[in-house]
């Protein structure tokens, strides 16, 4: 029995953790459960159902349940907001389920320095089938890691024919079932630059050894490629049950978890390249981990702002990206080796006000650049 901590549980991965936990009830205890308020009525059901000896709404309350004596805290925060959370479920030494990418993007070193050996098990589905698939072989003997991208609603699009998007749209995701700040960062593909800094902080590839296609039907969740050749694949329906149930287990699996792949019916594998002139998002977010320090806090922060801007109508979604450009080129580095959580927050308000202000002119101007 794992006693189960579980951050941001009324959001699209929360959900899908209780449900698991219902169907496992001789394996999981939900022990704590936080939610940042924006459906009280939901969060009031969840915790008449599971009991969980402490639960609350917001930031603060997540940094004390992550403190939680338990087995396992699921971050399944959504935003920068999940950072504090981290740090905090790090320090206490429990082993952390992370689905908040942000808080690894933006808290970079800060937050592997606090990690011990293994107490990271990502819950992206990406991560968890790039952590799978690393089990097939040593360090030395991977030459490339292979995120795949679904390519969103927009795949084949030209950036010209983006500029009209609406909200609606980019909500609406061909394979996934996901929060909106999410799908529109997979429409973006902003989700998928997250992503590849992601990986290099968890799995310390370089990052011209992580690549990114793009595989429309999201079958294939990520590819290990090693140096005779091999490539290991792992795949499944698109489904966040496996993952999740992993990050909570790991390294063993539920049995069950979710339906395998229909082996008696035809499926076909494609791939395709990205497209970096429609999508700059990548190799957006390929430079500001180069570049590293506070500038990945800068891209995310940056981003989340825009993307609430594009969903209230004050920004056309091709400006999204142009935003999130213009503050990392116009960031400064701090000039210090060692970062601290201080240093970060700093560079995340930074760019909040930066991205604010293109966007005010973006209004005034007609463009966000």
């Amino acid at each position: 029995m794992k006693d189960v901590v579980i951050l941001g549980s009324t959001g699209s991965i929360g959900t899908q953790a209780l449900d698991l936990v219902r169907a496992n009830p001789d394996r999981f205890r939900v022990v704590g459960l936080t939610a940042g308020g924006s459906n009280p009525d939901l969060f009031d059901q969840q915790v008449a159902e599971f009991s969980p000896r402490f639960h609350g709404l917001g930031e603060e309350a997540s940094v004390d349940a992550a403190q939680e004596t338990c087995d396992v805290v699921l971050n399944g925060i959504t935003g920068a907001v999940g950072l504090r959370p981290t740090l905090a479920a790090l320090d206490a030494g429990t082993t952390l389920a992370l689905a908040n990418k942000e808080s690894l993007v933006m808290g970079g070193p800060l937050v592997l320095e606090r990690a011990r050996p293994g107490q990271i098990v990502p819950v992206d589905s990406e991560h968890s089938a790039l952590a799978q698939c690393l089990r097939g072989g040593s360090a030395a003997e991977v030459r490339r890691l292979v995120l795949t991208a679904s390519g969103g609603p927009f795949r084949g699009r030209t950036r010209d024919q983006l500029t009209s998007v609406t909200p609606e749209e980019a909500g609406n995701h061909p394979t996934w079932d996901m929060g909106p700040v999410i799908t529109i960062n997979s429409a973006t593909l902003v989700n998928k630059g997250l992503e590849v800094i992601e990986a290099h902080l968890l799995f310390g590839i370089p990052y011209d050894r992580i690549e990114v296609v793009v595989h429309p039907t999201s079958v294939v969740h990520s590819m290990v490629e090693f140096v005779d050749g091999s490539t290991l694949v792992q795949a499944s329906p698109p489904t966040m049950m496996i993952p999740i149930a992993l990050g909570l287990t790991w390294p063993d699996r539920v049995p069950d978890a979710a339906p395998a792949v229909d082996w008696t019916r035809p499926e076909t594998w494609e791939f395709f390249p990205l497209d970096d002139e429609a999508f700059p998002a990548v190799a957006l977010a390929r430079s500001a981990g180069a570049r590293g320090a506070t500038v990945p806090a800068v891209y995310n922060a940056a981003n989340e702002v825009a993307v609430e801007a594009f969903r209230a109508g004050r920004l056309p979604f091709t400006g999204i990206v142009d935003v999130v450009a213009s503050a990392v080129a116009a960031h400064d580095v701090p000039s210090s080796e060692q970062l601290s959580l201080d240093d970060i927050l700093a560079a995340d308000a930074w760019a909040r006000d930066a991205a604010a202000h293109t966007i005010a002119t973006h209004q005034g101007t007609g463009s966000p650049a």
